[in-house]
């Protein structure tokens, strides 16, 4: 028999008990994660195993394999950015601009989410999206391809067929806007499981967006519009970026989920 030290601890078998596991972990919402995980799981073993994931700290979205986002269960997979419900606001305002449009681009698309969620807000429509990283565009694949959508790897516009120049009536571009000194800022969870690459926007945060700025307007439908989520800080200089390059821009603003998204429009 193995020493009481070299035993693992049990989890918790009951909701009670996963709630106090869950809570002392540190989970705010404990009760709704117990209740998920035990939806999810299909066994007992298997909610043990979650737990254990939980409580050591793996995102929850990565330990039940997927997020809720505008309605829809997305697949999220280790290495890939968890979309946040923030982001849904970007999705909303496109909607609200382009009900018609039938050419849609999932820029810095990571788990395809975006990409997803305006396919199913317009109906018909070319969905493509594009990543740098190959974890994400593994995973996009998986998430667009009821919509028929398209995922290419690469850097940013490069991805992107070129037969698409002049097409694009939505340019969704959930670019990293996180300024490099502050990655270390950020919540345990995004720093240890999701991928620099989607966090790191340089020095302060733009680099990114300033070359989606630069490069829309060669991609976008006459009235297409390009959509980008920022910070409050940052969003003036954003703005200013988008009408250097001839964009119309409007600044969008959810108090609720404080979400600011610049929106460039091709005249």
């Amino acid at each position: 028999m193995p020493s009481v030290s070299s035993v693992p601890p049990a989890m918790p078998s009951s909701r009670e008990a996963m709630v106090v596991a869950l809570r002392t972990a540190g989970c705010v919402f404990a009760e709704d994660e117990a209740d998920l995980i035990l939806a999810t799981a299909r066994t007992p073993a298997e909610a043990a195993a979650m737990m254990e994931r939980r409580v050591a700290g793996l995102p929850l979205e990565l330990v039940v394999g997927w997020a809720e986002f505008r309605g829809l269960r997305v697949a999220v997979a280790p290495g890939v950015f968890v979309p946040r419900r923030r982001t849904e606001f970007l999705v909303e305002e496109a909607l609200a601009r382009s009900p018609g449009a039938t050419v849609v681009v999932d820029l810095c698309c990571g788990s395809g989410a975006v990409g997803a969620a305006l396919a199913a807000g317009l109906g018909r429509v070319e969905l493509h999206a594009a990543d740098i990283d190959p974890a994400a565009v593994r995973c996009a694949r998986g998430n667009v391809a009821a919509a028929g959508g398209h995922v290419h790897q690469g850097d940013l516009f490069e991805a992107l067929p070129g037969e698409l120049r002049g097409r694009v009536d939505i340019l969704a571009a959930n670019v990293p806007y996180v300024p490099s000194d502050e990655i270390g800022l950020l919540p345990l969870e995004a720093r240890d499981h999701e991928p620099l690459v989607a966090l790191d926007g340089g020095t302060d945060g733009l680099d990114v967006l300033r070359r989606v700025a630069a490069e829309a307007p060669r991609w976008l439908s006459p009235g297409g519009c390009v959509l980008v989520e920022t910070s409050r800080r940052q969003a003036p200089t954003a703005l200013t970026a988008f009408e250097r390059n001839g964009l119309t821009t409007h600044l969008a603003v959810s108090e609720e989920l404080y979400s600011h998204v610049v929106i460039g429009v091709r005249p």
